[in-house]
């Protein structure tokens, strides 16, 4: 069988890509990935998503979207993709998914995500949700009157730090160095913050708690000296990681690893204003996280996808 599209990635652009297409009478094969659903299924109440007046939780917003595609036609499979590349008669993709079994397709959407990195602690995983959180965004409004941590010395950090200080009546942040990477400008607004304090050279060790964050244990790089710290929230922001490994040469990435989108094969200056998902090879696009290091967010990836699917479609019909 030949899909239509082949749909990488279940996370809110993925899914919002497969109900435009599906709706659209195109033969639409999605492969969940690693984690079905994406990074939502490992929250906890989500707030900011429109059309949910008292929130929901992560992992029944997937499943309500999951729904709603199988609902339009929508083919699952629970596989992870590991290679893209162009059918030998050229009209067409073949994905290769790392359970051996092979797929192909007329056009590709890809909205594999981005990963936060992590410190890779246990009791940062136990915590997960329960005061342990890689966007604070997502998750600051949960921690309104609390003191928390931000770890991490970039320009993300201070972002973080500086949006959480609207919520947490104290912001610390805590880098294993005494130099920071950040921009000149960003590390003077949060020395410039009230709410946000710094402590250098500590290297965490342990997220502490049982149901919930109430402190971490610091090693001093220099010293050696172990310390614990209070404190109710632990964000992390020490960088995310597009899931985009897999499509190295296939498709153009920036230094970072984000897909790179293109309007160089448009000849209409109209359409050059619009936002585009193309991607450097005719027939691909991509949505989401997996293209966009800025915002981060549900509804953002989930408008993407729907451009994605209309960009496909679009490109189907031109095609034919």
């Amino acid at each position: 069988m030949i899909y239509d599209v082949i749909i990488l990635g279940t996370g809110p652009a993925g899914y919002t890509a497969a109900l435009y297409t599906s709706r659209a009478f195109l033969k639409t094969l999605m492969l969940a990935g690693p984690q079905d659903g994406g990074q939502l299924t490992i929250t906890t109440e989500v707030d900011n998503y429109p059309g949910f007046g008292k929130g929901i939780l992560g992992p029944q917003l997937m499943e309500e979207m999951k729904a709603q595609v199988v609902r339009f036609g929508t083919e699952i499979k629970l596989e992870q993709a590991s290679s893209v590349a162009r059918l030998a008669s050229s009209k067409g993709f073949v994905v290769e998914t790392l359970e051996k079994n092979k797929y192909e397709a007329k056009t590709i959407i890809v909205a594999t995500g981005a990963s936060a990195k992590y410190l890779g602690l246990p009791s940062e995983t136990r915590l997960m949700g329960k005061g342990v959180s890689a966007c604070a965004t997502c998750d600051g409004f949960f921690f309104k009157g609390k003191e928390v941590v931000v770890i991490g010395g970039g320009d993300t950090a201070m972002e973080e730090a500086n949006f959480l200080t609207k919520f947490a009546t104290k912001v610390t942040i805590i880098h294993r160095r005494d130099e920071f990477r950040a921009s000149k400008i960003m590390l003077e607004r949060s020395q410039k913050n009230p709410k946000i304090t710094f402590l250098t050279n500590k290297i965490v060790e342990e997220v502490l708690g049982e149901t919930s964050v109430s402190g971490v244990k610091l090693k001093d790089a220099k010293t050696g000296e172990v310390s614990e710290f209070p404190t109710q929230g632990f964000f992390l922001a020490i960088g995310h990681q597009p899931n985009t490994e897999f499509l190295r040469g296939v498709v153009e990435l920036d230094e970072k690893g984000y897909i790179a989108l293109y309007k160089a094969n448009m000849t209409d200056k109209a359409d050059m204003l619009v936002p585009q998902t193309r991607t450097s090879v005719e027939g691909i696009f991509a949505a989401g996280d997996c293209v966009d290091p800025r915002y981060r967010q549900a509804v953002v990836a989930a408008g993407m996808g729907c451009m994605a699917a209309m960009d496909a479609e679009k490109w189907l019909e031109e095609q034919s």
